[in-house]
């Protein structure tokens, strides 16, 4: 074999490994995504592959408690009335109720919604997730929204506590406007 055709057989066979070396580089790089899910299965380490919603395991099957709904107003310019009165929930259900406001003024106002509870004990085991009690409202002149609450009444709950009251009474903030308003004094 002439000194050419040594050089091109070498070529080719380097040509054969590289393609071999490129082919197993990609297929150990195409492997490693499904490797990579299942370690961070098998170690629970930044699980993606778990379903966006979550699911209570610890939902009390067994009992059901009756939530009541009150709403009330203290020297404030609105309506403000829950949309049920009252719901039954096993304990560790998610639930969701509505209340309805308007502001019957014709002006701005803001208010902050207190919660209490009946029995009293019940306010430690009443887990609010979404709340418009977090926040203070400005309600714009004859405005009227509604505004979810959403809860979980916890599975410690005592056993003989079987209805629970929820009372949300607004007040008005003093002082506050809507942005841009510009005027000054109370609201």
């Amino acid at each position: 074999m002439t000194a050419s055709g040594r050089i091109a057989a070498e070529n080719r066979r380097l040509l054969v490994r590289l393609a071999v070396a490129a082919v197993v580089m990609f297929g150990f790089g195409f492997l490693l995504v499904p490797f990579y899910e299942k370690i961070c299965e098998v170690t629970g380490i930044n699980n993606l592959l778990k379903p966006d919603t979550a699911v209570n395991t610890q939902i009390d099957l067994t009992r059901t408690v009756t939530i009541q709904f009150d709403g009330n107003i203290h020297d404030l310019p609105w309506q403000f009335r829950p949309l049920q009165t009252q719901i039954s929930v096993h304990p560790g259900e998610l639930a969701t109720v509505a209340y309805e406001v308007s502001n019957t003024r014709s002006e701005p106002v803001t208010g902050q919604a207190v919660p209490s509870y009946g029995p009293q004990l019940a306010g430690q085991y009443f887990r609010k997730l979404e709340c418009f009690c977090f926040a203070r409202q400005t309600l714009a002149a004859g405005e009227k929204r509604t505004m979810p609450v959403a809860f979980v009444v916890d599975p410690g709950l005592p056993e003989d506590v079987k209805v629970i009251t929820l009372s949300y009474t607004f007040f008005e903030i003093a002082g506050r406007r809507l942005a841009g308003d510009g005027a000054g004094g109370r609201s």
